[in-house]
């Protein structure tokens, strides 16, 4: 299918500037097919998976009809559950940052009723709601249809399999006769065709057909975790050796990872439509040549790519649809090899995982994060593996002398261990070691005799549990939970004691490191007075 920009669809400069800010390249499939159609004012029934790119589909042409100086409820959008209407109205916010005075507005259960009357009494054009709740602001008359132009159904048959056809029913009856009526849903059972018959006129069908997927040959994984970036570093530092490939959403996505990855020490490149040919031409050199390991592109840039010995791809956004997610992967597992595949998610973004499962009839694996213990591990066996590499070599007989000269006062394997440390730290390796303020600190911090107290900034309004202390310390520090001793937990910080040798251990691991998604810092607590 021929790809289509966001400038060739008569787009408002204001929402063509957001678009281009959210990093977004080109119209989906459904994009580029619904909005012209939705923009004519006709009815509309689209057809596609969930994650293709409705919202925008629906969202971008509402924003192009709707009057900012009118306060009044022009449009609504009704959504299955909170987690989407909250996700749809966030997405539609963003599209509307340089159309000032439009306000959109979710309203779903599970929130104070109270809250949402003072908002919609204050003016909002654009409502996304579950239909619970619409029902409940239309009994009390704090949500009127008197103005109101456009109403958007999305995931209609997901809100057939949770009860809502009877208050659909009665939404689509209040309003008035004069309207576009727009419905998106996956699949069309027979009391969805009904609605669209009932109260739809003469709609236009915009359908996107699935194609059929197959992964064969990769390992596929996920992982859920709310700091991706600690996370794919874990993985880099810990097990990840040759080529790989990360997937991005977006231009800005792309270009911000490229950042933080470089700023670490990675050999990192990013790729996406902003890059001339020449820039293109330079890092794919790069990649293929090895001067680079780590190639971070858009969907859209990497569509050229060809590269055989791509042991890795890892999906740092989820992908937007099926489709997707196996275009992706694909670029690993060729030729006969095995290749890995990781996608990392954020707790509301496993139902999107779940889809890509479902449809590609595929497992994706949970797992994981490698922890502290494993990356330091990883490096040990790195710093072996090169020693023994140069040894087997032996090739380093110029360095004899200085050997043999440092053999008279200090003893092999002291000259090893320095040279070692040299190898890996460089120039820090020659400041003078801080160990002695740490170890100082931790002979009084009010610990039991063998044990030393430490200090940890999140408490129970962060909701921890002592399980989740035990299990996050055993885990990173690679120390058996029953040597964790006395944990005492308060509002905002915690005390545990742990063995005196592994103390150190435990604060290289911890600190940085997340509880239950809070970023932790740990230290020698002071002793008790």
């Amino acid at each position: 299918m021929e790809t289509v920009k966001f400038e060739e669809l008569g787009l408002y400069p204001q929402l063509l500037r957001a678009i281009k800010e959210m990093g977004f390249e080109e119209a989906t499939p459904i994009q580029s097919q619904a909005i012209p159609v939705v923009m004519s004012g006709v009815d509309v029934i689209g057809q596609a998976q969930t994650g293709t790119g409705k919202t925008a589909s629906f969202g971008i042409p509402l924003l192009m009809k709707v009057d900012p100086n009118n306060k009044k409820t022009q449009a609504i959008v009704l959504s299955p559950t909170r987690e989407l209407a909250i996700q749809s109205a966030e997405e539609i916010r963003k599209l509307a940052k340089y159309m000032h005075g439009i306000k959109v507005l979710p309203i779903y259960g599970g929130q104070e009723i109270s809250k949402q009357i003072r908002s919609l009494k204050g003016g909002v054009q654009l409502v996304i709601g579950t239909p619970g709740r619409v029902m409940d602001h239309l009994r009390r008359r704090t949500l009127r249809f008197d103005n109101l132009h456009t109403i958007v159904l999305d995931e209609a048959d997901e809100m057939l399999n949770m009860g809502f056809l009877e208050d659909m029913e009665t939404i689509l009856s209040q309003l008035p006769e004069e309207r576009q009526t727009l419905m998106f849903s996956a699949t069309m059972p027979r009391p969805i065709l009904s609605l669209t018959k009932k109260y739809m006129k003469a709609p236009k069908n915009v359908t996107i057909s699935k194609e059929e997927l197959t992964v064969p040959l990769i390992e596929q994984y996920y992982f859920e975790t709310k700091d991706k970036i600690e996370g794919l570093c874990r993985l880099l530092d810990a097990e990840i050796d040759g080529k790989l490939i990360i997937f991005c959403r977006t231009k800005k996505g792309v270009d911000d990872l490229s950042i933080a990855l470089s700023s670490r020490g990675y050999m990192a490149e990013g790729l996406h439509g902003d890059l001339s040919q020449n820039q293109r031409d330079r890092v794919m050199k790069k990649f293929r040549e090895g001067a680079v390991d780590v190639l971070i592109a858009t969907d859209v840039a990497a569509r050229g790519i060809d590269v055989d010995n791509i042991t890795h791809v890892i999906n740092f956004d989820i992908p937007q649809d099926p489709e997707s997610y196996v275009h992706r992967i694909g670029r690993t597992g060729r030729a006969g090899n095995t290749g890995v595949a990781m996608t990392f998610i954020t707790p509301r973004e496993f139902r999107q995982l779940k889809l890509i499962e479902r449809t590609v009839k595929t497992k994706i694996q949970r797992r994981q994060l490698p922890t502290a213990a494993n990356v330091i591990e990883r490096q040990r066996d790195q710093i072996i593996s090169k020693m023994q590499t140069v040894l087997e070599l032996n090739a380093y007989h110029d360095y004899m002398p200085i050997a043999e000269s440092l053999l008279d006062d200090y003893s092999a394997e002291e000259v090893a261990a320095a040279a070692l440390k040299l190898m890996q730290e460089g120039i820090k390796a020659l400041e003078a070691p801080q160990e002695d303020i740490l170890s100082k600190d931790l002979r009084n911090t009010g610990g039991r005799p063998g044990m030393v107290r430490l200090f940890i900034n999140i408490g129970r309004s962060q909701k921890i549990m002592v399980k989740d202390i035990v299990s996050t310390i055993a885990i990173e520090a690679d120390i058996p939970a029953r040597d964790i001793g006395l944990i005492n937990i308060y509002d905002k910080f915690t005390f545990v004691e742990v063995p005196e040798d592994v103390a150190e251990k435990v604060i290289g691991a911890m600190n940085k490191n997340f509880i239950k998604g809070y970023k932790v810092n740990i230290e020698p607590a002071k002793a008790r007075r």
